[in-house]
């Protein structure tokens, strides 16, 4: 069974996650790492349990998700994986990190894209990927229907719904997305959000101010 663990990073508080099972395969989701404190926290836990990277992984490419992608590179060699229409997110953050105060280390890029669909495995694991744009160009999460969980970014929240009015945001696009994808997913699955709190998918159909208009 998946296992997981949160570490909230970086002046946006965003959640970054490290899964893993049985066979101390771990995959990092959106490494917001960015102090020296963020870093040494990753690297603890990945060594005092054990554990062997194996994937990296982005929902999405704004610069909170995407800070300690070349940290993960440098310490585990493991390039980035997302959506091909992330790229031009992740190839823009050098020009604009240092007006938001960051000293942005350049992630390395990916060898191969995630498709829209389909599955990633790790371990005895594995993660199904859910297109969901509409807070970016070609958001992905990843479910794990064993474990009743979604790593779902930037896309759903407690109480509330991902910004579109960043570059390649369209409301329309998430709200449908949600409803369409996210909403056809069991009531009990559990929501690991790209900041804030989790929730469950039940919870968020009966109560979201959003998705209740």
């Amino acid at each position: 069974m998946i296992q997981l663990h949160s570490f909230v990073c970086n002046p946006y508080q965003e959640n970054t996650y490290l899964l893993y099972d049985e066979t101390k395969e771990c995959v990092i989701i959106d490494p917001g790492i960015y102090t020296a404190a963020e870093q040494n926290a990753l690297t603890r836990f990945i060594s005092e349990e054990k554990l062997r990277p194996v994937l990296l992984l982005n929902t999405h490419c704004h610069i909170d998700h995407v800070l300690g992608n070349k940290f993960v590179f440098d310490n585990y060699g493991l390039l980035p994986q997302f959506h091909e229409g992330e790229l031009p997110l992740l190839t823009a953050v050098p020009s604009y990190a240092p007006a938001q105060g960051f000293q942005y280390e350049v992630s390395p890029l990916p060898e191969k894209f995630l498709p829209e669909s389909g599955t990633v495995r790790f371990g005895e694991s594995e993660l199904e990927l859910i297109f969901a744009p509409g807070h970016s160009p070609a958001h992905l999460c990843f479910y794990a229907p064993a474990a009743k969980f979604l790593i779902g970014g930037d896309v759903l929240f407690y109480g509330s719904i991902g910004r579109t009015d960043l570059p390649g945001g369209d409301f329309n696009q998430l709200i449908k997305n949600i409803r369409e994808k996210l909403f056809s997913l069991p009531d009990d699955v559990k929501v690991y959000p790209g900041h804030g709190r989790e929730t469950t998918i039940g919870f968020e159909k009966q109560y979201n101010p959003f998705l209740n208009r």
